[in-house]
């Protein structure tokens, strides 16, 4: 897939969404896949390399970072640790505010996670 370097990933093509919200993702994408936001050649040899970078890149997004707009206050302060002070807010990802997961997942969890097959139509 050839594009121009730093050309917009991704454009609703609609004047009235500001453009302010497709530059953040155009940028969120460039600095997790390498194969974006630079000329590499190792990591991407066409466009299933990007397609694979870019599904788990989404998995990583809604599941594994949380994200400060979702975050919800706490009923009560946890204390911390350390001596900082008491934790005030619950972090949430995107799939949890979809009701999707109960729990921030760790890249590991990811990687490790056997998708189930999906049913094939009885026919084939």
């Amino acid at each position: 897939m050839r594009r121009k370097p730093h050309a917009p990933f991704w454009s609703s093509g609609r004047r009235s969404d500001p453009p302010i919200d497709c530059n953040r993702l155009n940028l969120s994408i460039r600095q997790h896949i390498a194969a974006v936001g630079q000329r590499v050649s190792t990591l991407c040899k066409g466009e299933d390399g990007l397609r694979q970078q870019l599904a788990l890149y989404h998995v990583y997004y809604n599941f594994c970072l949380p994200h400060a707009s979702l975050r919800q206050p706490l009923p009560q302060l946890q204390p911390t640790n350390g001596t900082g002070s008491a934790k005030l807010w619950q972090l949430y990802t995107p799939a949890m505010a979809a009701g999707l997961t109960d729990h921030i997942w760790t890249l590991r969890e990811v990687l490790l996670f056997r998708v189930p097959p999906w049913p094939q139509p009885a026919g084939v």
